[in-house]
């Protein structure tokens, strides 16, 4: 009978401890049921559709509490999808006007999200200091940055598609100060940004197994400081353009080699932790490398007319060269190696991403980290449309229009399922946004 009481007991113990186990797994899988990607384990575990559409409807007021600084993600990729259609290589009659209506639609999207997100930060007062200080939005504070950029790179593009001469000199005076301006401006944040998350609560602390392409995000506009001097530099003077030049050089190479220094943690953490939850945030690591493709190949192509203009002494650095001209073809030259480099890596990215995304996508809820799959390949794109127009081949321009097409397609995709998850109340709901984390 004491060998069935200890038996009993035992049994009893172990009923207990699995069910304590079972209460365990079911509050962690709860718990993180409202988390983000930034805080995730990285196991892949599949997550279970909460349907918010059947909870009780909350005020508008409730919903803009959580209208958070990741909505830039839509103002800048709707801003690439203009731009890419106004670099098509292979164009019919009324693209222009398709990509103008873009580019103004993005535009009053831009607006809008300014809008609302001051109202949000006006009737909750509070939530403008925890933007600031909470890695999963406050990594988001750069697509504002990134919004400025496609509309600056936007505005150059159209305005000498449809500005007459004279409002387009009027046009190049003013990107050329909004140049300079967003570099001050955006090389300052991302001291700034990364500042706060070195010295974040450690409760709020990023941590390398939850590691992904986002990191990069606070110096991602810095960068593309690169890619609107390339856009802007062949509209200013000689000495203008050139110093444009050195500027976007110097923050494009400030952008690519932070981002290099995080493939490293990132590699690191899919080897030694698997995949991420939300695949689509992947695709951010195809933009560093395929922006500074697009960047230095557009910047070196104006360097012929910026050299030549040294036999004038427009520009006095260079005045004293013997062979400018030639000079600056062989920059040119060095410059398209360059970016045949950089657009390998950023083909890895983009198929490594791809191959996530085809192979398991454990959380199908909408994010708006989606939009991912849209901005880092607009870059993807630019770059291989750069590099066609260098290389005169027809093959990669061909590849290119692909591309685009492609592009547009899933541009068209994330929007309509975006514009569903707000009905859905899958974004913009308690628990269910950038601000939760």
């Amino acid at each position: 009978m004491a060998d069935s009481a200890i038996s009993r007991n035992v049994s009893d113990s172990d009923l207990e401890s699995q069910a304590q186990e079972k209460q365990k797994y079911e509050t962690s899988q709860d718990s993180s049921e409202g988390e983000g990607e930034l805080t995730r384990a990285p196991s892949g575990a599949p997550l279970e559709r909460v349907p918010t559409y059947l909870q009780p409807r909350i005020p508008l007021r409730e919903r803009l509490h959580h209208f958070t600084f990741a909505w830039y993600t839509v103002t800048m990729s709707t801003g690439g999808i203009a731009l890419v259609f106004a670099l098509c290589p292979h164009r019919f009659r009324g693209l222009d006007t398709i990509g103008l209506i873009i580019f103004l639609l993005d535009l009053l999207f831009f607006l809008f999200i300014s809008a609302a997100l001051c109202l949000r930060f006006i009737l909750h007062q509070r939530t403008f200091s925890h933007a600031m200080c909470r890695p999963g939005e406050a990594l988001f504070i750069s697509t504002f940055f990134l919004s400025i950029a496609a509309l600056l790179s936007n505005a150059q593009t159209y305005g000498e598609l449809f500005l007459n001469k004279k409002d387009q000199a009027g046009l190049a005076v003013f990107l050329r100060v909004a140049f300079w301006i967003y570099l001050g401006a955006t090389f300052l944040v991302s001291v700034i940004q990364y500042h706060i998350l070195f010295t974040v609560k450690e409760e709020r602390r990023l941590t390398v197994n939850s590691m992904t392409p986002a990191w990069i995000l606070p110096i991602f506009p810095v960068m593309l400081a690169g890619t609107i001097a390339g856009f802007v530099s062949p509209t200013q003077p000689p000495d203008e353009a050139l110093a444009m030049i050195c500027a976007g050089v110097a923050a494009q190479g400030l952008g690519m080699l932070v981002s290099v220094f995080m493939y490293a943690t990132y590699l690191s953490r899919l080897i030694a932790f698997g995949l991420p939850v939300q695949r689509p945030g992947m695709f951010i690591a195809v933009g560093p490398p395929s922006f500074t493709c697009a960047a230095i190949v557009a910047m070196a192509s104006d360097l012929p007319r910026i050299f030549a203009a040294a036999t004038v002494s427009q520009v006095p650095m260079i005045a004293s060269l013997s062979e400018p001209v030639v000079l600056a073809e062989g920059v040119k030259m060095l410059a398209i190696t360059a970016s045949i480099f950089l657009w390998g890596l950023a083909f890895w990215f983009f198929v490594s991403a791809l191959a996530a995304i085809i192979v398991r996508m454990p959380d199908r809820r909408f994010h708006l980290s989606w939009w991912s799959f849209v901005f880092p390949n607009v870059g993807f794109t630019i770059a291989a449309i750069r590099m066609g127009v260098a290389l005169d081949s027809g093959g990669i321009l061909w590849m290119s229009t692909v591309m685009i097409i492609v592009l547009f397609v899933v541009w068209a995709f994330v929007a309509v399922r975006c514009v569903r998850a707000v009905l859905r109340r899958e974004i913009l709901w308690p628990g269910k946004d950038e601000d939760c984390h």
